[in-house]
């Protein structure tokens, strides 16, 4: 008989760029075999490495060897999310606004990042920071296309 994967997966994923895109591979390989589609995949796969790379560049920017934990679960088609990590917590205890940079400005004036958190707020529901224990905990959820 066929076993079906576990409806949960928990990963603990080394804070370095190797370390992320080895776990967004494991991710995305999972996501296939729940039957989420190529799109929300897709979504999934942008939002994970925006929270992980920041995770990496900000919280652990020189902390070496540390890691994160992330669990993620099937929620109603889409994805909820829980990601664990102990660097540093967040400016004012609180996660960033995420406004959209202005793009009607000269090639030269774009600024090179701050463009994640708004990608992040925009393609997520549900979007949770809390720091307990010296902990931060990140929880959100990602629908199902059409849903958000």
């Amino acid at each position: 008989m066929t076993r079906l994967p576990e409806a949960r997966l928990q990963l603990d994923v080394v804070a370095t760029p190797l370390g992320v895109r080895r776990g967004l591979n494991e991710i995305r390989q999972t996501l296939h075999l729940w039957g989420m589609g190529h799109d929300d995949i897709g979504t999934a796969e942008m939002v994970l490495a925006e929270v992980m790379n920041n995770i990496v560049e900000h919280a652990y920017a020189d902390c070496a060897g540390a890691s994160m934990l992330l669990s993620a679960w099937q929620w109603h088609g889409g994805l909820a999310v829980h990601v664990v990590d102990s660097g540093l917590p967040m400016p004012d205890g609180k996660l960033p606004e995420g406004q959209a940079k202005p793009l009607n400005v000269d090639l030269t004036e774009l600024p090179e990042g701050g463009f994640g958190w708004s990608l992040i707020r925009e393609l997520t529901i549900d979007l949770n920071y809390c720091r307990s224990d010296g902990e931060n905990h990140l929880r959100f959820r990602v629908p199902p296309s059409g849903l958000n």
